[in-house]
């Protein structure tokens, strides 16, 4: 009987415990993707402001080009100062790509830009854009 009691008195305790955990609920990041925006020479694109749906303030890509958004969220990016990337050209667009931790581009990201239109990222992660344009991907 003092077996039962102690193995009652210890799952008890293991239920109410499992409910106090650690981590504060509206701070876990499960699933939280980061990839990275560099331009055509492979340097980083520091301060480029963009909103995902998630996020309650604006917030500006870090200085090694990082974002971060939950996967089935859009995102807005804001390409002012940026010269578009109309023909592809390296010698004369302002190519932007889009990039994981090991920069390899990720392509098939669908997008719409104000001024360009919509379409989907290319295999090497660059995209089409206008001149100061403003661009939602879905990510």
């Amino acid at each position: 009987m003092k077996i039962l009691k102690t193995l009652l008195l210890s799952l008890t305790a293991a239920v109410m415990f499992a409910g106090c955990g650690c981590c504060d609920d509206d701070n876990y990041n499960d699933g939280l993707t980061t990839l990275f925006l560099v331009d055509k020479n492979g340097y980083s694109l520091a301060g480029v402001p963009y909103k995902c749906e998630s996020m309650q303030y604006l917030g500006y890509t870090l200085d090694n080009g990082e974002f971060s958004f939950y996967p089935g969220e859009k995102c807005e990016f804001d390409f002012t100062s940026l010269g578009g990337n109309l023909n592809g050209d390296i010698f004369e667009d302002d190519i932007v790509y889009i990039v994981d931790d090991i920069n390899d581009g990720k392509g098939n990201i669908g997008y719409d830009c104000e001024l360009f239109g919509a379409s989907t990222t290319q295999s090497d992660g660059s995209f089409y854009y206008e001149a100061d344009d403003q661009c939602v991907f879905f990510f």
